[in-house]
């Protein structure tokens, strides 16, 4: 059986539920998606839980799920993803974070848990943290992609089983706390690290400036995805020699895809924000089919329009990514599939445990009676209702890459 390539397109957090402000229409049922349609109309849908029935996916199980993964048994907090995302190397005993940069008042209360979307020179903000030492522990401290940032703790008796920090919402930041002895060592550096961090920030002459141009200040580091170095079993071993590479912007799946032994392929202007180059992203992923067995494209926009509650964004975007996706049907010898990690309502500003729609087009294969790729429509197709760690081990099947089972 000849073997075929294969191309995952995930359109981050881009499922939803019905908006008042389209109707009752989904932002994917009233974009429009001439692409994602055929693709749907010659192919097979369905609908996905990425982890299980009613559990709320995170950026990082999901994504975990989407390679082939089980979360449960190989997920051991996000910071470290983060953090080799953005070239750091987590070692033995380290415990690393994802942060945001935010903006608190006087009374410690947030008001902004993304600091205006602060998007320029938060490489001066984590110079005057990087390097400290808190009770001879080092702080090793790097931003990412607007207002993200990660960190490393380094030094002796850490345990990264602590609460956050991060109240996820605007109110009263809290202490990380823990009854472990390793765990309170490391949740007392994290709460001395987060107070220098408003000392030195509130000071800074960026922030100052932000001031002044009435703009929030990224005045403290609120952090949260506590982890120590996950043990992720190669990609290639895990499916049958699949050779992959991942085509992504943000750190958080960049760094996933790293650990997992997929090669990243850098694109300039693939910002991992709403700013991204999607037309070169979609022509990266192409090359990149003509040298390896499997390819992930990732779109992380969506998402940010869905934590904003931003409806014409969104539905801006998503027509946006379909129409770079016009070379994508050209494609020979290629199972595509289009699909989002988890649902990020508008109406929520959040993710939840709604289903997400998913498509698998490929030359030769089943179609079903689906016409329109949406959430609605989906709920009808041939592929049913599937988990998300199953669609890698169907995709592979499909591709011809999966060995028969018994004689």
């Amino acid at each position: 059986m000849d073997t075929m390539k294969l191309l995952m397109i995930i359109c981050d957090g881009m499922a939803d539920r019905p908006c008042q402000e389209l109707n009752g229409m989904t932002p994917l049922e009233a974009a429009e998606v001439p692409n994602m349609d055929s693709l749907a109309k010659k192919g097979q849908s369905g609908l996905m839980d990425v982890i299980a029935p009613g559990i709320v996916p995170g950026s990082d199980t999901a994504h975990l799920a989407l390679l082939g993964y089980d979360p449960r048994k190989v997920y051991t907090g996000r910071g470290p993803f983060e953090a080799a995302g953005e070239g750091l190397e987590v070692h033995k005993g380290d415990v690393a974070f994802r942060c945001n940069f935010s903006t608190v008042d006087e009374n410690m209360c947030v008001t902004d848990r993304r600091a205006g979307r602060i998007s320029q020179e938060t490489d001066k903000l984590a110079a005057a943290l990087n390097g400290i030492k808190i009770e001879g522990i080092e702080i090793i401290f790097k931003e990412g992609v607007d207002h993200r940032a990660v960190l490393i703790l380094r030094g002796h008796g850490l345990h990264p089983d602590i609460t956050e920090i991060d109240p996820h919402e605007l109110c009263k930041i809290f202490e990380s706390k823990h009854n472990i002895p390793e765990s309170k060592k490391t949740a007392r550096i994290l709460n001395k690290f987060t107070k220098m961090s408003y000392e030195i920030l509130s000071q800074h002459p960026v922030n100052l400036a932000r001031i002044e141009e009435g703009k929030p200040p990224a005045n403290i580091v609120l952090a949260r995805g506590s982890g120590s170095p996950p043990n992720v079993p190669s990609f290639t071993e895990h499916h049958n020699g699949l050779k992959g590479a991942a085509i992504v912007g943000i750190s958080l799946v960049k760094g996933l895809c790293q650990v997992s032994g997929l090669d990243i392929i850098d694109v300039p202007g693939a910002t991992g924000s709403t700013d991204t180059d999607i037309n070169a992203k979609t022509e990266a992923a192409i090359k990149a089919l003509e040298t390896y067995d499997f390819v992930l494209l990732h779109f992380k926009a969506p998402d940010l329009y869905g934590h904003d509650g931003d409806v014409p964004g969104k539905v801006d975007f998503i027509q946006r990514i379909d129409e770079s996706l016009e070379k994508i049907l050209e494609l020979k010898n290629t199972i595509i599939c289009v699909t989002a990690d988890h649902s990020t309502p508008c109406s929520a500003k959040d993710h939840t445990a709604d289903s997400v729609p998913v498509l698998i087009y490929g030359p030769g294969l089943r179609h079903d009676s689906v016409e329109c790729f949406n959430e609605l429509d989906a709920m009808s197709g041939g592929l049913g209702h599937i988990r998300g760690h199953e669609l890698m081990q169907m995709l592979s099947g499909l591709a011809g890459k999966n060995p028969k089972f018994g004689a």
